[in-house]
C-alpha cells in the first residue's frame, strides 16, 4: 500500500505539480487531463449561464473578451523576472489554477451586472461587465508598467497586423466561394485569434528565443524547425473544427447554445495565450 501510495504520489507531482511549480510547461498528461477538465466545465458553463438566464449571443462573447485579456495580463505577474508576486501565491496564476480564478471573478461580475439590470440601475448589463473587464485589464498593465519597461512595441503591430491580414486574405478567398460559414463575422473572430496566437508563437520562438510550452506545437516546431508551421496548423485545425460545427449540430435550441458556446471557448483559447505572448515579448520578459 506504501508503494502505491508513493508512486501516486511521484506521478501527481512530475507530471501536474511539477510543471505548475516550475512554470515548466506541458506534458501528454496533463495536457489531456486539462482539455478533459475544460470539456466538463463547457458543460457546467452551459448550465450556469441558463440560469442566469444569459443568451450566449455574439454581443455577449464580445462582452467576456476584457475578462480574457485581463486573465491574460494578470498571467504576466508570474513571468515577471521583478517580483511581483512570488511562490506560493505566483502558482495562482500558472495553468490550470488562474483560469478557475479568472472564471470566478468573470461569473461573480456578470452577475452582479444582471443583478443590476433587474434592478433597474442599468439598460444593458453587456456594457457595464465588459466595463468590469476592462477596468481589470487596464489595471493589470498599469502595473505591470509599473516594474516593467516597453522594450519591444513592434511585437503587437507584428501580431496584430498579421493576423488581421492574413484573416482579411482568407475572407475574400472564402467570399469568392461564397462561403457562408467562412465569412461569419463570428467565425472570422476566431480565425484572428488563432492566427494572432500563430504569429506570437512565430516570432517568439524563432526571433526572440522563447520555446512553446505546449506538447503537439512543441513536436510540429521540432519536426520542421521553424515555428511558421503554427500558420497552417491553425488553418486546418481552424477549418475543420468551423465545418463540424456548422455542419453537424441540429438546429434545435440546445444544440445552437452549445455550438455558441464552443465557439467562444475557441476564440478565448486562441485570443488568452496571444494576449500574454505579446505582452511577455513587448516587456521584454
Amino acid at each position: 500500500m506504501s508503494y502505491l501510495i508513493d508512486s501516486i504520489s511521484q506521478f501527481v507531482n512530475i507530471y501536474y505539480l511539477d510543471p505548475i511549480r516550475t512554470d515548466s510547461g506541458y506534458n501528454p498528461v496533463n495536457t489531456f487531463t486539462w482539455a478533459l477538465v475544460l470539456g466538463i466545465c463547457i458543460f457546467g458553463v452551459l448550465r450556469l449561464l441558463e440560469k442566469l438566464e444569459v443568451k450566449i449571443t455574439p454581443r455577449f462573447i464580445a462582452s467576456v473578451l476584457p475578462f480574457v485579456l485581463a486573465g491574460s495580463s494578470m498571467r504576466v505577474f508570474a513571468d515577471s523576472p521583478a517580483g511581483i508576486v512570488h511562490p506560493p501565491l505566483s502558482y495562482l496564476l500558472i495553468t490550470p489554477n488562474i483560469y478557475f480564478i479568472v472564471f470566478a471573478v468573470t461569473i461573480s461580475c456578470l452577475w452582479l451586472s444582471i443583478r443590476l439590470q433587474k434592478a433597474g440601475l442599468l439598460n444593458d448589463f453587456h456594457l457595464i461587465f465588459a466595463g468590469f473587464g476592462l477596468g481589470w485589464f487596464f489595471t493589470n498593465m498599469i502595473i505591470l508598467l509599473r516594474f516593467e519597461h516597453l522594450v519591444a512595441t513592434y511585437v503587437s503591430l507584428f501580431i496584430i497586423g498579421t493576423g488581421i491580414g492574413l484573416t482579411f486574405a482568407f475572407y475574400l478567398v472564402a467570399r469568392c466561394f461564397k462561403s457562408s460559414i467562412f465569412t461569419d463575422p463570428l467565425n472570422l473572430s476566431i480565425l484572428l485569434a488563432q492566427l494572432m496566437d500563430a504569429s506570437s508563437t512565430y516570432v517568439g520562438v524563432d526571433k526572440l528565443g522563447y520555446y512553446e510550452k505546449h506538447v503537439v506545437p512543441t513536436y510540429l516546431i521540432q519536426l520542421t524547425g521553424t515555428a511558421l508551421v503554427m500558420y497552417p496548423l491553425k488553418f486546418i485545425i481552424f477549418i475543420g473544427v468551423l465545418y463540424l460545427l456548422e455542419t453537424q449540430f441540429e438546429d434545435d435550441k440546445e444544440s445552437s447554445k452549445m455550438k455558441m458556446l464552443i465557439k467562444m471557448t475557441l476564440l478565448i483559447l486562441g485570443l488568452s495565450p496571444a494576449t500574454r505572448n505579446t505582452i511577455r515579448m513587448m516587456l521584454g520578459i
